[in-house]
């Protein structure tokens, strides 16, 4: 009987908390301040969370053969150049380059997750699921960006993000940002074709690619 109830608990602390994720990653798409979110990068792997295991152990495994990055690495050194980086790789649909400007499963691991508002109450979410659930919303967001936008020229004017970013520590999130292009003449297009901008020590990477597309 135990058991059962036990088991019952876990599993009722599991929906909650892919309910949660899955509020997450709908700001996320719309680049919300509130959430933070990753990159196609890695494979998307199911995950599994297991309310009785503390944070630090569950972070520890997570962490299991991934080294320390240390810093963000690759990028661009400033917000502009990151933007204009996107907008040239998605008008060749270069999917190399665009993966390669979206954080590292290890960054996640070691740069992003430990202080992150998700990762503390009332949300204290296990960084596995939390790095399934973002993987799959941001590869979503890259395929559809790909799909509607890539291999033309977009018209690029300029781009705006929110003046008052999320400061985590030393990862600073920009967003929500809307990207302003003239697809055709006459015809001026305000849309969001990327999720948060993560900031740090002088490098910045796209936390995620979820948009509303």
């Amino acid at each position: 009987m135990e058991k059962n109830v036990s088991q019952t608990a876990r599993t009722i602390s599991a929906v909650s908390a892919f309910s949660a994720v899955s509020l997450i990653l709908g700001l996320l798409a719309c680049g919300g301040r509130d959430g933070s979110g990753g990159s196609a990068r890695a494979e998307a792997r199911p995950a599994y969370v297991d309310s009785g295991v503390p944070r630090e152990v569950s972070l520890a495994r997570f962490r299991e053969g991934l080294a320390d990055p240390g810093r963000l690495e690759g990028g661009a050194k400033s917000r502009d150049e990151l933007v204009r980086r996107y907008v040239e790789a998605l008008e060749r649909r270069d999917t190399m380059v665009l993966v390669g400007m979206t954080i590292t499963r290890a960054e996640f691991a070691y740069l992003y997750y430990p202080t992150a508002p998700e990762a503390r109450p009332p949300y204290d979410l296990d960084p596995g699921l939390f790095w399934f659930m973002l993987q799959q919303n941001s590869r979503k967001g890259l395929l559809r960006a790909l799909d509607d936008r890539g291999g033309r020229p977009l018209g690029y004017l300029g781009y705006t993000c929110d003046d008052e970013p999320s400061q985590h520590r030393s990862n600073t999130v920009w967003g929500p940002c809307l990207v302003r292009r003239v697809p055709a003449p006459g015809d001026t297009v305000v849309e969001r074709l990327f999720g948060p901008i993560v900031e740090r020590e002088g490098r910045f990477k796209f936390l995620s690619y979820g948009n509303k597309l």
